[in-house]
């Protein structure tokens, strides 16, 4: 998608609008994994686990191309797509490859799933695979009617992801059988995310859509203002999300209206990043360079911090230390109350993906293929 980045309205206008999905929890759904974008079905992107006081790079994967999916995290095994239409299944403690399974087409933003022996993505070509994380062989593939950039978010026994057909999909686990799908009015590019039995969806038709999870309804639609690139974000009934209006909005699902909008005083930017969402704060980065903390209650702005270039890498916070990526290639440590650079490490090309923490490890890829993990 590197071509959409430039271009906020090609991801809504050429291509016709984009969706996103939320399903939620509040955690991540181990505390020794990461199974999925975001660490869990409700997005927060907040780590149970810790991480050691001071990180050193243990190991560098090379990967054939490009690396702008997530990486997953479970059983000692870092799971990443690249646009080498490749799924790598790395070894946490060695960096060796366990296996490499073949795509349709390139992964572009999708990131892995695991859950229950399974790992699931989606590539460009439309396709979502299941594949078994013992052998690396598919277990089974479902073919949509247009590229898929959004995650896979694994749900009981079903799999919800999105696809530039505009459907929001919710497929059969085991099986991969169609469930239901639901008709939205533009591409569905970003990942699902589930509160309790609702999907909800907001996109390039500026609203944030709720829908049953169950039987693909729609329940009821928010006006976002803009239309949104980034993955909704669910905790405690509230629902966060940024917009290419330059905002970030806040939905009580409750009230199915809009709570507060955040948009910086003087730079006027796009939000493409999904934001993490604490206790306190909702942490996301923006096209302008800065890493944002909103008080969650008010969204008035507690801190910024810059980087040299735009921040599409959504943040992750593990207790009071906040990782986040940048277009400028480097991976910033900050203190999440006040905002101050901790520590940072130098990538050799932009940092689009989102980093990962599981096991005492950090993982995140960059743009040149290379996967980087780190830990004591």
């Amino acid at each position: 998608m590197r071509a959409l980045r430039g271009f906020g309205w090609a991801l809504c206008g050429a291509l016709a609008s984009a969706a996103v999905l939320t399903l939620a929890a509040q955690a991540p759904d181990r505390a020794d994994a990461w199974p999925m974008f975001r660490g869990s079905s409700a997005l927060t992107g907040v780590a149970a686990a810790p991480l050691p006081a001071t990180l050193t790079l243990r190991w560098s994967y090379q990967a054939k191309d490009s690396i702008e999916s997530s990486a997953a995290i479970a059983d000692g095994v870092a799971y990443v797509g690249s646009m080498d239409a490749r799924l790598h299944a790395v070894d946490l403690a060695t960096g060796k490859a366990r296996w490499v399974y073949a795509t349709a087409g390139p992964i572009g933003e999708s990131s892995p799933c695991v859950r229950d022996g399974v790992v699931y993505v989606g590539d460009l070509e439309g396709v979502v695979h299941a594949v078994d994380t013992a052998t690396g062989k598919a277990r089974w593939t479902f073919k949509t009617e247009g590229e898929i950039k959004s995650s896979p978010n694994c749900a009981g026994s079903r799999i919800y992801i999105g696809s530039y057909d505009q459907h929001l999909y919710a497929l059969n686990a085991a099986t991969g059988a169609l469930v239901w799908k639901l008709r939205t009015d533009g591409p569905v590019h970003a990942t699902p995310a589930l509160d309790g039995d609702t999907v909800y969806v907001a996109g390039c038709d500026e609203q944030l859509r709720a829908v049953d999870a169950a039987t693909g309804k729609e329940r009821y639609a928010v006006p976002l203002g803009a239309y949104a690139g980034a993955s909704a974000a669910i905790r405690d009934g509230q629902a966060y999300v940024g917009t290419f209006g330059n905002e970030v909005v806040a939905v009580d699902l409750a009230q199915r209206a809009i709570r507060w909008t955040y948009q910086h005083p003087t730079r006027s930017f796009p939000f493409y990043a999904s934001a993490a969402v604490t206790a306190d704060l909702v942490i996301v980065g923006g096209r302008d360079k800065l890493v944002h903390a909103l008080n969650r209650s008010t969204g008035k702005a507690a801190w910024t911090f810059t980087t040299r270039a735009r921040v599409e890498s959504s943040p992750l916070v593990v207790g009071a230390r906040v990782f986040v990526g940048s277009n400028d290639g480097v991976l910033y440590e900050l203190d999440v109350v006040s905002g101050k650079k901790v520590w940072e490490f130098t990538a050799g090309a932009p940092l689009s993906a989102s980093p990962a923490v599981a096991q005492g490890a950090l993982v995140i890829g960059s743009q040149d293929g290379v996967l980087y993990r780190f830990g004591s």
